[in-house]
């Protein structure tokens, strides 16, 4: 059977990130993906101009309509924004008894947007943190969520990963795509030891959505019954992928998109 994966994020008009990159990502790696918005956004490869939150009764209205119909294998988190759309998330999720939950902790655009307010931050570590299986932050996340600086070295991502790991998720993937050198380094650790992964660093500026994208290719691939460690695996390879075919697009005149479906097209 092809599993159900169901993404909980805010929209992108562009199609770059947001739920329109989590379903391209879906399609692409063979799963059925479903979605529930929190907020709209009026967007582009420049930056954002407007955000217009979901009532957020009917975030939770989503998530039970869903819910009370479909066998739901994995649950992608992507922008949340504010406290309450945090707590609605958790609680339903809870009572759905939600598996293979995916955290990817989004506060700011690629153009560099605020997509979270600071309490909401706060609302992230008490109630969604401890439900994920794994969470996905970049660097600045990452320090934002420990209340440490910004790692500028490997060896600086280590203690921040083994820190995070403390927020209580049972995985923690710290992606280091700020960081500068040939390789593109994350680590992952599940509170026993911290495995690296290594890809090729692509000089480009279509990096739009690569959050969104690594974050809902690893609920693909636990829905497809991967472990942890497999999903990272081949959610990075999927990424670089992705990144590295995004020159055959040609999509706005900012932070272009990555090419979900170099594989297929």
């Amino acid at each position: 059977m092809i599993p159900n994966v169901l993404t909980i994020a805010g929209s992108d008009p562009g199609g770059g990130a947001g739920i329109q990159a989590d379903l391209k990502t879906f399609s692409a790696l063979g799963v059925f993906g479903t979605t529930v918005l929190t907020a709209l956004t009026a967007q582009n490869t420049r930056g954002v101009t407007g955000i217009h939150a979901v009532p957020i009764s009917f975030i939770g209205q989503q998530i039970d309509t869903l819910f009370e119909d479909l066998s739901i294998d994995a649950v992608k988190i992507g922008m949340v924004g504010t406290v309450e759309v945090a707590v609605i998330i958790a609680d339903r999720l809870k009572a759905h008894r939600a598996k293979n939950i995916v955290l990817d902790p989004v506060m700011v655009a690629k153009g560099g947007a605020s997509l979270i307010d600071e309490h909401a931050v706060e609302a992230l570590k008490e109630h969604l943190i401890p439900m994920a299986r794994i969470i996905t932050p970049n660097l600045p996340e990452g320090a934002r969520l420990a209340g440490r600086p910004t790692p500028a070295s490997a060896g600086e991502m280590e203690s921040l990963v083994v820190r995070l790991h403390g927020l209580g998720p049972k995985y923690v993937l710290l992606k280091g795509g700020h960081l500068s050198g040939r390789e593109s380094i994350d680590l992952l650790f599940d509170g026993k030891q911290v495995l690296e992964f290594r890809a090729e660093r692509i000089e480009t500026r279509n990096t739009h959505g690569t959050g969104c994208t690594l974050s809902s290719a690893l609920a693909a691939f636990l829905a497809l019954g991967r472990t942890v460690e497999e999903a990272v695996r081949e959610a990075k390879a999927y990424l670089t992928g992705a990144i590295r075919e995004s020159h055959r697009l040609h999509v706005g005149h900012g932070h272009g998109p990555v090419h979900h479906f170099y594989r297929q097209w």
